[in-house]
C-alpha cells in the first residue's frame, strides 16, 4: 500500500504491473480491497491502479468541498498517467462514468460492472425489496447496518445467504462496516457531481463501454446495465454473470477477469 498526496488530501492506493494503465474503483460499500482476484489477472498485461475513494479505506476525508471523479483525474496527474481504462463497480462505476463525462480526454474505455449511474432514482421496487429482505436497521449500529446491506446487495434478492461462501459475506461486512462510517461523514461534506447527471448524458460516453451485472442483483442494477447499453455509442452489453451480485468481481473472478482481459485496451 502507498499514500500520495492528491488535491490537498492523502490517498491510499496499490500501483501493480507493466503495460496500458487500468485504474479499478471499488463500490460504496467496499474498499480496494474487492478488487484482490483481478489485480494478479490484469497485471499480467496491464499497469493496474488500485484506489481507495476519499475516505474509504486508508484515504483521508477532510472537511472541506470536493469531487471523486475530480479525485480520480488528480491521481492520474500524481502518477504520471496521461490516460487510463477505468473499471467500476457500483458506486465506483459512478465516478468512472463521471470522470468519463467530465475528462474524456483522460479515459480510454470504461468497464462498468454492477454499476450506479449519477442521477438515477432508485425504483419503488427497489425500497420495496428492502423492507421485505431487511426492514429497519438502526443507521448508528453500524455492525448490524453492515450486516443488512450485505445481506441485500451482496446475497440479493434471488439467493439466500447459505447460497454464498461465508468467508466473502464476512469480508465484504468488514469492509462495508468501515465505509458506513465514511458515509456518516461524507453525508454532512459539499461532495459535487457533475450537472446535468449522468443519467441524462449517457450518450456521451463515446469511449468503448463494456457493462455488465450479477444475476442474482438487484432488478435496477440490470436495469441500469441495459440503459448504458442503449445509450452509449460504444458500449457493448454482456450476459449478466450468473450466480453473483453486487460484489461480482469478488463473486465470480474467472468470468470477470476473462470479460476485462478480452475488452481492455
Amino acid at each position: 500500500m502507498a499514500m500520495i498526496e492528491v488535491n490537498g488530501t492523502r490517498l491510499g492506493y496499490e500501483d501493480t504491473g507493466n503495460g496500458s494503465p487500468v485504474l479499478l474503483l471499488h463500490a460504496g460499500i467496499a474498499d480496494r480491497r474487492m478488487w484482490r482476484e483481478q489485480v494478479p489477472a490484469l497485471a499480467t498485461r496491464h499497469r493496474v491502479i488500485t484506489l481507495d475513494l476519499r475516505g474509504y479505506g486508508d484515504s483521508e476525508l477532510p472537511p472541506a468541498p470536493f469531487a471523486h471523479h475530480t479525485d480520480v483525474v488528480g491521481l492520474l496527474d500524481a502518477l504520471g498517467i496521461e490516460r487510463a481504462a477505468l473499471v467500476g463497480c457500483s458506486f465506483g462505476g459512478a465516478v468512472a462514468i463521471d470522470t468519463a463525462l467530465t475528462h474524456p480526454e483522460r479515459v480510454t474505455a470504461l468497464a462498468l460492472l454492477g454499476t450506479a449511474v449519477t442521477g438515477y432514482e432508485w425504483s419503488d421496487d427497489t425500497n420495496d425489496l428492502w423492507d421485505a429482505l431487511v426492514g429497519e436497521v438502526d443507521p448508528d449500529d453500524y455492525a448490524a447496518s453492515a450486516a443488512a446491506e450485505v445481506r441485500f446487495w451482496v446475497v440479493g434478492p434471488k439467493r439466500q445467504p447459505a447460497d454464498v461462501d461465508a468467508a466473502l459475506l464476512r469480508f465484504a461486512e468488514e469492509m462495508d462496516e468501515r465505509a458506513l462510517a465514511t458515509e456518516h461523514v461524507l453525508s454532512a461534506l459539499d461532495v459535487t457531481v457533475p450537472e446535468p447527471p449522468a443519467v441524462e448524458r449517457l450518450a456521451e460516453l463515446r469511449m468503448p463501454v463494456l457493462v455488465t451485472a450479477g444475476a442474482a442483483d438487484l432488478p435496477d442494477i440490470s436495469r441500469l446495465a441495459d440503459l448504458i447499453a442503449a445509450n452509449a455509442p460504444d458500449a457493448v452489453r454482456l450476459p449478466d454473470v450468473p450466480d453473483a451480485a453486487h460484489l461480482l468481481p469478488l463473486e465470480r473472478p474467472g468470468p470477470i477477469n476473462a470479460a476485462l482481459l478480452d475488452f481492455l485496451p
